[in-house]
């Protein structure tokens, strides 16, 4: 898929006078309920030949309406423009979410946004969107306004697991209350934990398990802490490994930490910008009363993640066997 990222209103221009097919929101987390409404403006666009956007928002809004409150972020604005592309084909574009922004008016927003500067003929929304100051402009008002402006609104419903809606705050609910698996089966694809390789105090390295500490988002949220399974993607290279997510016992100055011990890699990463995917839940972050009890532990972490990553393997080459099978 061939997608464009454009930073800003003002870096904004048509490249075309084909119509344009829209969705507007925060998307965080691009979850199954996400990738239902980015489906439909694909299908659109493939259909009438309509360029397609996604409009949204960075930083999230509630981190300028409610700071005090804003909750912390599934996806940061990288791990967006990482995942975006799986799901979507068209142009990208990132308002910048402020003061200006929060309080222009919905019918001020359609018109100058929406109808002038974009051209949208489409706008394809999720079953409880609503937009501008105060979530003031409704479904019905948006239809309203695109009578007015001539363009159509299609409403996405939503979509159910365990008979309930898929949304960005249910699947924060479920991380925070250690349902981690049950978060991923509502996200619909990998967890991803973006941030800049760091240099941390070195005990892995001495103790045989050198691991890669990651400086991510301040404002992501963090599975739960303990030690998973996982896959980092360096550059364009993919290795296995196992990580930890929690309190350092041996550091307890660094706060929160992220870092993932690389199966078969040796290289200086230092300063280098990687993604991390916690799959695997492998056990609780436990404190230990020497190095020599913890080395023991991450032997037996390590044989467990190996074991786990060789069935899944396998699991995906009988799989891919299965789906080639023609008789």
């Amino acid at each position: 898929m061939s997608v464009e990222f454009i930073r800003g209103l003002e870096r904004y221009s048509k490249n075309s006078d084909a119509p344009v097919v829209a969705t507007i929101g925060t998307f965080d987390g691009i979850h199954r309920g996400h990738q239902a409404i980015l489906k439909r403006v694909q299908e659109i666009s493939a259909t009438t030949a309509a360029q397609s956007h996604l409009i949204t928002f960075h930083p999230h809004p509630r981190v300028v309406v409610t700071p005090d409150d804003a909750p912390l972020l599934l996806t940061t604005i990288e791990e967006k423009e990482h995942f975006i592309p799986d799901f979507f084909d068209g142009r990208v574009l990132i308002l910048k979410f402020d003061r200006k922004l929060q309080e222009m008016t919905f019918q001020r927003f359609v018109k100058e946004v929406l109808v002038d500067k974009i051209g949208v003929k489409t706008l394809v929304v999720g079953y409880d969107h609503a937009l501008g100051r105060n979530r003031e402009g409704k479904i019905s008002q948006l239809t309203n306004l695109g009578k007015e402006y001539t363009f159509d609104v299609e409403v996405v419903e939503p979509v159910l697991i365990g008979g309930n809606p898929v949304s960005s705050s249910r699947i924060r609910k479920a991380i925070l209350a250690d349902g981690y698996a049950e978060a991923m089966e509502l996200l619909g694809h990998d967890y991803a934990i973006f941030g800049t390789v760091k240099r941390g105090i070195g005990l892995g390295r001495k103790l045989g398990y050198p691991t890669a500490n990651l400086r991510y988002n301040d404002r992501k949220l963090l599975p739960p802490e303990g030690v998973y399974t996982c896959r980092v993607l360096i550059g364009d290279v993919k290795k296995n490994g196992m990580m930890f997510i929690g309190h350092n016992h041996f550091n307890p100055e660094e706060g929160m930490s992220v870092e993932a011990n690389l199966f078969d890699f040796d290289s200086d990463i230092y300063d280098q910008d990687i993604t991390v995917y916690p799959a695997c839940f492998l056990r609780k972050n436990q404190k230990f009363e020497s190095t020599d009890q913890l080395v023991h532990q991450l032997e037996i972490d390590k044989k467990n993640a190996i074991d786990i990553i060789e069935k899944e393997k396998t699991n995906d080459s009988q799989q891919r066997a299965k789906s080639s099978d023609c008789c």
